[in-house]
C-alpha cells in the first residue's frame, strides 16, 4: 500500500476549520496529522486522530510532516512559508499568495532551491460557475467576447468581531480577499491584460478597510470588469459573459462553502451541484439557432485542488496552480492598489 502523505494544517479558522481541513481528510493518499492551534483544541475535538502543537516549530520538527499548508492571516503567509520550504516540507498556501510580488518571488525561487513542491490555494477555479463558463468559451457558443464581468457580493453591514480581514493590515481587506480569486479566474480565462484601473471603497461606515472594489483590466479587443462589495442585499449576477454571438449570465455563487460550514463531507452524493433555479441563462446565435434557455451548472469540485496536489507530489503530476500563476495575482493586486491611489489607470 503507498504511504499516505502526512499533512501538517497551520491554522484553524475559518479557512482551516472550513475549508482545508474537510478537504484534506476526504482526499485519498493525503493524511491530516498535525494542526497548529496556539490555545485551543477544535480541530481534535472534530478529528480526534490529530495532533494539536502549539506552535509552527513544533510542527516543521516534525520529520513524518512531508506537506505544510499554511492557513494563518496574510500578513503571516511569507515568514510561514518560507519556514516551512527551508524545512524542506512541501507547501500549500491559502490564497492571496503573499503581500508583494517581491514576496512571492523570493518564495518561488527558495522552493526551487530547496526542491519542495510550492502552489497556492485558489480553490475557486473549481466553482461549477466558473467551470461552467470555461466549457461554454471552450464551445465558443457566443462568438468573439467582449465583455466578462464577475462579482461576490453579499451583504453583511456590520464588521465581524476580531476578524482581521477587517482591520488596516497589509493584505487585509476584500480585494486582496475576493479580489485574489476573481483576479486569478480572469488571468486562467484570458491571460495577461494590458491595464489596470481600481477603485477601493470603504462603503460601510465603520469600515477600516476596503470592503468594496471595482477593477477594470483592459485586453486589446475585451473588457474585463471585477467587482466585490460587502452592501449588497440584492447581488449583481455573479458571472455575466458577452459576445458577437449572444450572452451568458448567472447569479449566485457556488453552493461548496456553505456546504463545508454546514458539515458536509466532501466528495459525497452530488457534492457541489446546484438547483435549477441557480442554473445560468444563455441567449445566443449559434448555427443558425437561437438558443435561449437555462444551462445546468457543471458539479463544483475543491477536491480537485487536493487531489492534484496528492499527484503532483506522489507522481509528479503538473501542478494546476502554479506558483508563478499564484504571484501573477499578487502582481495584479499590487498594481490596483497603485492605479487607485495614483488615480489612474496603470500598465501592467
Amino acid at each position: 500500500m503507498t504511504k499516505k502523505i502526512q499533512v501538517g494544517l497551520v491554522g484553524y479558522g475559518m479557512a482551516g476549520e472550513v475549508f482545508h481541513a474537510p478537504l484534506i481528510m476526504a482526499t485519498s493518499g493525503l493524511q491530516l496529522k498535525s494542526v497548529v492551534e496556539r490555545h485551543a483544541d477544535w480541530s481534535k475535538a472534530r478529528y480526534p486522530q490529530v495532533t494539536v502543537v502549539r506552535s509552527l516549530e513544533e510542527l516543521l520538527a516534525d520529520a513524518e510532516i512531508d506537506l505544510v499548508v499554511i492557513a494563518t492571516p496574510n500578513t503571516h503567509h511569507f515568514d510561514q512559508a518560507r519556514q516551512a520550504i527551508l524545512a524542506g516540507k512541501h507547501v500549500v498556501v491559502d490564497k492571496p499568495f503573499t503581500i508583494t510580488g517581491a514576496e512571492a518571488r523570493e518564495l518561488i525561487n527558495l522552493a526551487g532551491r530547496e526542491e519542495v513542491l510550492l502552489t497556492v490555494f485558489q480553490n475557486r477555479r473549481w466553482d461549477g460557475g466558473f467551470l461552467t463558463v470555461q466549457e461554454i468559451l471552450a464551445q465558443n457558443v457566443l462568438g468573439q467576447l467582449v465583455s466578462y464581468e464577475a462579482a461576490f457580493d453579499r451583504f453583511r453591514p456590520e464588521a465581524k468581531p476580531n476578524a482581521w480581514r477587517e482591520e488596516p493590515l497589509p493584505g487585509s481587506g476584500i480585494l486582496y480577499d475576493l479580489g485574489a480569486h476573481l483576479v486569478d479566474q480572469a488571468l486562467l480565462l484570458f491571460g495577461w491584460p494590458r491595464s489596470v484601473t481600481a477603485v477601493l471603497q470603504h462603503q460601510r461606515p465603520h469600515a477600516q478597510t476596503d470592503d468594496a472594489f471595482t477593477l477594470h483590466l483592459a485586453y486589446d479587443s475585451l473588457h474585463v470588469t471585477l467587482q466585490a462589495s460587502m452592501l449588497r442585499r440584492q447581488p449583481r449576477p455573479h458571472l455575466a459573459v458577452h459576445g458577437t454571438l449572444g450572452s451568458y449570465v448567472k447569479f449566485g455563487l457556488d453552493p461548496q462553502e456553505t456546504a463545508l460550514k454546514n458539515g458536509r463531507i466532501p466528495g459525497e452524493p452530488d457534492w457541489g451541484a446546484e438547483p435549477a433555479a441557480a442554473w445560468g441563462t444563455l441567449d445566443t446565435a449559434w448555427e443558425r439557432l437561437h438558443v435561449q434557455g437555462k444551462v445546468e451548472t457543471l458539479p463544483g469540485d475543491y477536491l480537485a485542488f487536493y487531489a492534484n496536489v496528492q499527484a503532483a507530489i506522489a507522481h509528479g503530476a503538473a501542478l494546476a496552480v502554479t506558483p508563478e500563476q499564484a504571484r501573477d495575482v499578487i502582481r495584479v493586486l499590487e498594481t490596483a492598489v497603485q492605479s487607485y491611489h495614483e488615480q489612474r489607470t496603470l500598465p501592467v
